[in-house]
């Protein structure tokens, strides 16, 4: 099943007696597991909440539990991580697993446990006979990454969760910002959305003051900065960053690979590619390629290379110590903005 199937179940209170949680988005595997124990453990104590790590306890000792009928009465839950037996290659443990004893369990669980199996994998060894057991004996969801194009989506579905209107032109600063990490997608927007408040509307200005900016964004902000020839502007990034810790030599290479991304699309676009073209020989992101599609208009091809140039006599002359590191990166600033601009 999907990861959206198996959460609208468990919103809809409908458990089951064994769970299998399996993929590398710990997003979904954590946010089921979330809403499986408030449905499970509604109202009932926390001594019925069992946690297991299967690379340090045994699946026998999981089971014992399982079927001990809990002391406070009501509904025992019990997660087990690191299902290791699952994957081609299991660890090696001090001991072994009792799969026998696990199979026995599935043919027949209990009635007053939930056992939720995460596994943070890749993938199961669908060969193996414990791994078909368990997927038939249980409600599994595939918790893998969303693509790159699904964001926009989540993003939209998130905010709506936490009554908040996102305008249009926020949505691409998000997307370049937060990837696909779905843990950062939702932080943030939870950050905007107590900004904003209930039924708010997020605008570009709200967001770019307080999403936490990555390298890769901070980077394209210098490269408007420079195209726009606004040495205030970019002296006023670049002194952000610098109170972020972030080194001068990075700065020069994160510029480098984005005027060298827009001088690439630059002479792809002449070739006739398209953005999907582009995005497939380049291997940068989406948004990358579509905002270096829109930069490369406003230079030409000498102007590029000569900013370019420019970023690598700086790398050299900061790493061949001739000059200090951060005024060399300011004195690049000023030359950009004076000299490379529209």
């Amino acid at each position: 099943m999907t990861y959206m199937d198996v959460l609208q179940q468990v919103k809809q209170k409908q458990i089951a007696p064994v769970y299998l949680l399996y993929g590398t988005e710990s997003y979904f595997i954590q946010n089921i597991t979330k809403h499986i124990t408030k449905s499970v453990l509604a109202g009932e104590t926390d001594e019925n909440l069992s946690v297991y790590d299967l690379e340090e306890t045994p699946i026998q000792e999981v089971i014992t539990d399982a079927e001990t009928y809990p002391f406070f009465g009501g509904t025992k839950l019990i997660i087990a991580d690191n299902p290791s037996f699952l994957k081609t290659k299991p660890e090696k443990l001090p001991f072994e697993h009792n799969l026998e004893m696990l199979t026995d369990y599935l043919k027949q669980p209990v009635d007053y446990s939930v056992i939720v199996f995460t596994a943070y994998y890749d993938k199961l060894d669908e060969r193996k006979k414990i791994s078909k057991m368990l997927k038939q004996h249980s409600v599994s969801a595939e918790c893998n990454p969303i693509k790159d194009y699904e964001l926009k989506n989540w993003i939209a579905n998130l905010a709506g969760s936490l009554k908040i209107t996102i305008d249009d032109d926020v949505y691409e600063m998000l997307e370049t910002e937060l990837s696909t990490n779905l843990h950062q997608v939702r932080n943030e927007l939870a950050k905007l959305a107590a900004y904003a408040g209930e039924n708010g509307v997020v605008t570009k200005e709200i967001a770019e003051n307080l999403v936490s900016h990555t390298e890769t964004n901070s980077s394209l902000r210098l490269v408007d900065a420079v195209i726009d020839r606004n040495l205030h502007k970019a002296m006023s990034i670049y002194k952000d960053l610098e109170k972020m810790k972030e080194d001068p030599i990075g700065l020069t290479a994160l510029l480098a690979f984005q005027f060298r991304t827009i001088l690439r699309v630059k002479l792809l676009s002449q070739k006739g590619y398209s953005q999907f073209q582009m995005q497939k020989q380049i291997g940068a992101h989406p948004y990358v390629i579509k905002m270096a599609s829109k930069r490369e208009k406003k230079f030409t091809i000498a102007r590029l290379q000569g900013i370019i140039d420019q970023l690598t006599q700086t790398d050299t002359a900061i790493k061949q110590g001739r000059m200090e590191k951060e005024l060399a990166f300011e004195l690049l600033l000023h030359e950009l903005t004076r000299y490379y601009g529209k």
